[in-house]
C-alpha cells in the first residue's frame, strides 16, 4: 500500500507526458548546441561558453526526466 503522502506527488498523465516531451527537446537542442558549439568557424565565438549552456540544459532535462519517470503515470 503506497504511502499517504506518495499521492500528492503524483502526476496526471497529461503533465508526465508534457514533462518527458520538454526534457526530450532540451535533450534535442542541447545536441544541436554541441554541434555548433565544435565547428571551426571562426566567427562562431563564445565556444566554450556554449558548451556550457548545453550542459545545463542536459542537465536540466534529466532532472525533468526524472520527475517525469518517478512520479508519473504512463499508460
Amino acid at each position: 500500500m503506497p504511502a499517504p503522502f506518495q499521492q500528492l506527488l503524483t502526476l496526471s498523465q497529461g503533465t508526465t507526458k508534457t514533462l518527458a516531451e520538454v526534457g526530450s527537446l532540451l535533450i534535442v537542442i542541447a545536441g544541436v548546441w554541441f554541434f555548433f558549439a565544435e565547428l571551426p568557424i571562426p566567427s562562431m565565438k563564445f565556444a566554450k561558453t556554449r558548451r556550457i549552456v548545453a550542459g545545463i540544459l542536459l542537465a536540466i532535462a534529466g532532472i525533468l526526466l526524472i520527475i517525469a519517470f518517478h512520479w508519473g503515470q504512463f499508460a
